[in-house]
């Protein structure tokens, strides 16, 4: 499972959700998505601005956590 730590970023760098939104140019509800885990496909051009306005890596936005096995 890919878990999204956009939200912990956003503190990090003191902004929320509707600044880097706006300082982005990306609907807020994709943000909010990206926020929740609820987005189902991230464009690359999305990931390419939020990764420039954080100052961050890809990596850094999402994280593969393994399924637990039975």
């Amino acid at each position: 499972m890919i878990k999204f730590r956009l939200k912990v970023l956003l503190a990090m760098n003191d902004m929320n959700q509707k600044e880097l939104s706006e300082k982005i140019d990306v609907r807020q509800p994709t943000i909010s998505a990206i926020c929740r885990g609820t987005i189902k496909e991230v464009p690359v051009s999305v990931l390419n601005k939020i990764c420039a306005a954080l100052k961050c890596q890809p990596g850094d936005v999402m994280e593969y956590i393994p399924d637990e096995e039975e």
